[in-house]
């Protein structure tokens, strides 16, 4: 998965930058490709990628993870 998700990127980046450079008759959908690429593939698969094992619970704003925000700070107080 992390293989595709780098070959992806290379890819979108790649058809940007040749989008860019070329000038040939398409060179507008070299770069609509591109982005598309980015933001509809590799921004997805990477965001699944990093977050599959994560446990959204941890990142919510619940009164027991505000309490031990507290204590923590607390504690660390000099």
């Amino acid at each position: 998965m992390k293989y595709f998700i780098f070959f992806a990127f290379i890819a979108s980046l790649t058809s940007i930058i040749l989008g860019f450079v070329l000038e040939v008759d398409f060179t507008q959908k070299l770069i609509g490709f591109g982005v598309m690429g980015l933001f509809f593939v590799v921004f997805p698969l990477f965001a699944y990628y990093r977050w599959k094992d994560k446990d959204i619970k941890d990142y919510m704003l619940t009164k027991e993870n505000l309490e031990n925000m507290r204590k923590s700070q607390e504690e660390n107080k000099y």
